[in-house]
């Protein structure tokens, strides 16, 4: 176990708590957070601020949630979406096609689905998946099965519509021109900011781009990023998704062998885990008094209140 890395990493992915985000701030230092557990996500955010509420990041409008990093549900910086989403929406097509034409949806009705989803939600606002999929089905498309969430990942990738951070659907800001150069450096300027000391291999992996990208996206770096301290990080209650251990393409200097297999079960699943120093010591049923005050800040999180003075 390579301490010293797992302290480093853990200072990157601000788990060491010394400033006090608001959740734009917070999403911006990250850039991407895994959200197709919406919970989870809001929960990342917990552990590396003080005084969050759930209710104040589902009320944050600065925030939305589209299929970006991976072909996955990320949390980001409504400015932020749309050069992430030019890198990335282009390696999802095929496999969206692929999908829809698996739950019967032709290419016609997936190009009129799309319209009828930018037509709603720019005259009612922002509608759920469910109003959206009423939406459709009447005027003719297939939406049982899993054709609804494709159809609707299909208006995302093509920059029709966002999520905010309650997953309501709503129109996505006009994108501007995106130059593939230098969203490249950006992506590896603010994944290191996030993510160092990282390889060109952990920003592949993470963004879900080749490796020829990573390293273009390096190369154009005007000079490295500065390596972080590797300070002690306190005991930390993560939950399942969190950035910590799927920021890298290898996780073994934050997971020691023996719970590998617990913390990553496999088809892409990884459990909320308990931290110390950076490196995980179990899940979140470890019985553990490092941890109390963790357990009592998540309770307070989700109940909205405000931190003890």
């Amino acid at each position: 176990m390579d301490r010293p890395l797992a302290r480093a990493r853990s200072a990157s992915q601000l788990l060491h708590r010394r400033e006090r985000l608001d959740p734009a701030a917070l999403v911006r230092r990250l850039l991407a957070v895994q959200a197709q557990d919406g919970r989870a996500a809001a929960l990342a955010l917990r552990a590396r601020s003080e005084g969050l509420t759930a209710a104040a990041i589902e009320g944050d409008d600065e925030l939305v949630v589209a299929w970006l990093n991976r072909g996955t549900l990320h949390l980001v910086h409504r400015d932020d979406h749309p050069w992430l989403l030019a890198l990335t929406a282009p390696t999802r097509f095929a496999n969206n096609r692929r999908r829809l034409g698996q739950e019967g949806v032709s290419p016609q009705d997936a190009d009129r689905a799309v319209a009828i989803v930018r037509a709603a939600v720019a005259e009612a606002g922002p509608l759920t998946r469910s109003e959206l999929a009423a939406c459709m089905a009447a005027q003719g498309i297939r939406t049982e099965g899993q054709a609804t969430p494709h159809l609707l990942m299909l208006a995302a990738l093509r920059g029709v519509v966002v999520m905010d951070a309650r997953r309501r659907y709503a129109l996505a800001d006009p994108a501007p021109e995106v130059d593939r150069d230098r969203a490249l450096a950006e992506l590896a300027r603010r994944y290191l900011a996030a993510h160092a000391p990282a390889s060109d291999r952990d920003l592949a992996a993470w963004a879900g781009l080749p490796l020829r990208d990573a390293r273009a996206g390096l190369r154009a770096l005007d000079a490295p990023p500065p390596e972080p301290t590797a300070e002690a990080v306190p005991p930390r209650l993560l939950p399942a998704f969190d950035p910590y251990l799927l920021g890298w393409k290898d996780r073994t200097f934050a997971v020691p062998e023996r719970l590998a297999r617990r913390v990553h079960r496999g088809g892409g699943m990884i459990r909320a885990t308990a931290a110390v120093d950076g490196v995980v010591v179990g899940d979140w049923d470890v019985d553990d008094d490092r941890f109390a005050a963790e357990r009592a800040d998540v309770e307070r999180f989700l109940s909205g209140a405000r931190p003890a003075s």
